[in-house]
């Protein structure tokens, strides 16, 4: 992807806060998808801009060792990789409101830790079973970067959490099986499911309702 000026300037004070090196590990395929070659473009045009950051690209199909090394099931798909795999994953294009996502992933993973609570850090750590969070996205909705950030940084704080961002016009099967309606859109571990921006007490109470009814899953 080629930056304006005006980007390259936006995306390297960003940039400035980088502390550990960052991978981005990217998965496509041979016959790229309809959002596949512009993200490649996207990640590949990140790497240019900082030394701190390394970028990989993989195929679906041909490297399934790798795919199933970083879970990857779907593409176009972003592994955000720091000095730990926090189970951070992008699916479809980053554009829009979304774009800006990533790049603050990319500094939250570089620097490791994140600026929640105290108090929200302590809940997370009493949670010690596997959580999935799902975040539902368009790159038009304003209030999805707030969604999206938050699992981010719930997984970065928890080993046991990792979180995915999907844009949901590109995934139109997955839209139906969770009976997506509007964004943000949040499904944990397929047993509970809520809608909007929430603050991040919201999300960890939901994440610790879904670990209670984790034998009764919503969706099949």
């Amino acid at each position: 992807m080629v930056f304006s000026d005006a980007e390259k300037k936006t995306i390297n004070k960003k940039f400035e806060s980088l502390v550990n090196d960052v991978q981005l590990v990217m998965f496509t395929q041979e016959h790229e998808c309809h959002f596949c070659k512009e993200t490649r473009d996207m990640v590949e045009g990140l790497g240019g801009l900082s030394p701190k950051i390394k970028t990989t690209v993989y195929d679906l199909v041909n490297d399934k060792d790798m795919a199933k090394k970083y879970n990857i099931d779907k593409i176009p798909a972003i592994a955000i990789i720091g000095q730990s795999d926090y189970g951070i994953r992008y699916y479809g294009a980053a554009a829009g409101y979304e774009f800006n996502v990533v790049l603050d992933d990319i500094v939250d993973v570089s620097k490791g830790t994140t600026p929640l609570p105290d108090a929200i850090k302590n809940k997370l750590a009493g949670i010690n079973k596997p959580v999935h969070v799902q975040v539902f996205v368009s790159p038009t909705c304003p209030y999805c970067p707030a969604a999206a950030r938050t699992s981010r940084r719930l997984a970065i704080e928890n080993k046991h959490i990792r979180s995915d961002v999907l844009e949901m016009t590109e995934f139109p099967h997955l839209v139906q099986k969770y009976s997506v309606m509007s964004v943000p859109h949040i499904i944990i571990n397929e047993d509970t499911s809520f809608v909007g921006a929430q603050p991040p007490e919201v999300f960890v109470e939901q994440i610790l309702m879904a670990l209670r009814s984790g034998n009764n899953p919503m969706y099949s």
